[in-house]
């Protein structure tokens, strides 16, 4: 029998199959199937049209000169939106299912989309260590652009869809973020269309109260159009110290103490259990021992985390090189370790040489084919959650984690977050150590139950001045989300700049208790 008739014959019989089990069936208990078939190679197109694109401009140098040209048409959406009225709020036209948060938001259906199609690097400025960039740029296409130039980003947040304009209205973290603070903090500019459609910068000696309380504003005191990053020397390896540490009280004081360190370029922590952990360490470097080099960002290498689990399971240290730009995104392949519940077989030696070429599956496109069955199903026994609190408190938070979800890994990275005005800042006058704990799984904990658990987590970490990441399911109300965040910024310039009318407040926008 030739390859073809083998296709189409098994296809015919994938298809008999669906239609016995019932393609809903499919979907939620054989997930994998679908994603293997369908998503996987429609990633893989996605991604080479996206480069292809990035390739083009660059090489056709049109990305500044249409940029004027596509601010302009934003702003003449906005106006027509006043002459209309004003009647309703306005957002990004971007499709709810091509960002990378897992939320479902639906105000995208009542409110009037303003269509923003800015997705290029403008600019490299190497005297002021300065890049300039549309928000929709990506931080696999910002590494990417930058790295062969020798440059790249201070923090460059894991995984490789990530937008600019995301990571500045929300925000992002690396782990690099114990020297350099939260992505917003190695921004020295953001350029926004307002609620009147008129264009402004702002830095902070330009503007600066807008500057400052942009970030984590979730779009709702203007669009970013363009923001400026600063840049850092690139080099070619990170030179990665691995090393297991058991006992909850020794695991927070090592982390503790390797993240008041400056000297080190990178931590992380990736806790397997209560009591087992493995804290790693990076340093930038130009040299490594060739029998050391490690490709982890390669398709057939095993999935990061898999790789880590390593070296707690033979309780053994460890050194490595790894290329910068595999380190940057050493958790993109397996979206962390979401993708083990999506492909279980996902690291296998067999799928990884075969197929691993084609991973990971763009959240997107997940998002987009989920269903509403799946939809409901992640919602209540599925969390995805990064509560940022204080160093000091990390013991007692990480008890308090797998008391209510007890779902591991779990993902330690610390960050300094310094005393800037705006909606996130420690509560004293000076910065603070802080550290963002990352949880993205199946809750282990008997009877879960969603908004009740993870109310119980919000009152925690409102209890020891901490900050829940707003791209996840918030369960907060009003009065509560303000005694988290510090609003007298953010609703002092809305009031200013005649937002009321024309975006909704940031907790309408993102909390479940509002959303419409």
């Amino acid at each position: 029998m030739s390859p073809v008739w083998s296709l189409v014959a098994g296809l015919l019989l994938l298809l008999l199959w669906v239609r016995h089990r019932g393609l809903e069936a499919v979907l939620v208990h054989h997930r994998w199937v679908f994603v293997c078939l369908f998503l996987l190679p429609l990633s893989v197109l996605f991604d080479v049209y996206y480069q292809l694109r990035a390739w083009a401009v660059w090489r056709l140098h049109s990305a500044p000169r249409q940029h004027a040209q596509r601010v302009r048409h934003i702003q003449a959406q906005v106006r027509e939106w006043k002459k209309e009225g004003s009647k309703r709020y306005m957002c990004t036209g971007r499709p709810g299912w091509l960002t990378v948060s897992l939320r479902v938001g639906k105000y995208k259906k009542i409110h009037k989309n303003i269509m923003i199609n800015l997705m290029d690097v403008l600019e490299v400025d190497t005297e002021r260590q300065v890049v300039r960039v549309e928000p929709l740029v990506t931080m696999g296409q910002l590494t990417a652009h930058l790295n062969p130039m020798g440059w790249t980003i201070p923090v460059v947040p894991e995984l490789d869809d990530l937008t600019v304009g995301g990571l500045i209205m929300g925000t992002g973290i690396e782990s690099s973020s114990h020297i350099y603070g939260l992505f917003q903090h190695t921004c020295v500019a953001y350029e926004l269309v307002l609620a009147d459609g008129s264009l402004v910068r702002c830095s902070p000696t330009e503007n600066s109260d807008l500057f400052y309380a942009v970030p984590w504003s979730c779009g709702t005191l203007g669009f970013l159009v363009a923001a400026e990053i600063k840049m850092i020397p690139a080099k070619k390896y990170v030179k990665i110290y691995y090393e297991p540490v058991r006992g909850l009280q020794k695991i927070c004081e090592k982390f503790t103490e390797e993240s008041k360190k400056k000297e080190n370029s990178f931590v992380e922590g990736l806790m397997y259990s209560l009591e087992e952990a493995v804290i790693m360490t990076g340093v930038l470097t130009d040299e490594a021992e060739q029998s050391k080099i490690n490709r982890i960002g390669s398709y057939y290498k095993p999935w990061f985390f898999k790789h880590v689990e390593n070296y707690l399971k033979a309780d053994r240290t460890g050194i490595e090189y790894i290329p910068s730009r595999h380190y940057y995104h050493r958790h993109t392949r397996s979206i962390f370790w979401e993708l083990q519940d999506i492909i279980p077989f996902g690291n296998s030696p067999v799928f990884r040489y075969l197929f691993g070429w084609m991973v990971p599956p763009k959240i997107s496109l997940l998002k987009l084919t989920q269903g509403e069955a799946i939809r409901k199903l992640y919602e209540q026994h599925h969390v995805v959650q990064d509560m940022l609190v204080p160093m000091k408190s990390l013991e007692k938070s990480i008890q308090t984690f797998h008391v209510d979800l007890n779902v591991y890994p779990l993902w330690l990275c610390p960050f300094i977050l310094p005393n800037n005005p705006g909606m996130v800042h420690p509560k004293g006058d000076e910065a603070e150590l802080y550290v963002d704990i990352g949880a993205y799984g199946e809750p282990k904990r008997k009877q879960f139950e969603a908004r009740a658990s993870m109310r119980q987590m919000e009152k925690f970490v409102r209890s020891v001045h901490g900050f829940q990441m707003l791209y996840a399911d918030c369960y907060m109300t009003r009065e509560e989300f303000w005694d988290m965040f510090d609003g007298s910024l953010y609703h002092k310039l809305r009031e200013q700049m005649n937002c009321k009318d024309a975006f909704p407040e940031v907790y309408d926008k993102i909390c479940k208790a509002a959303r419409h």
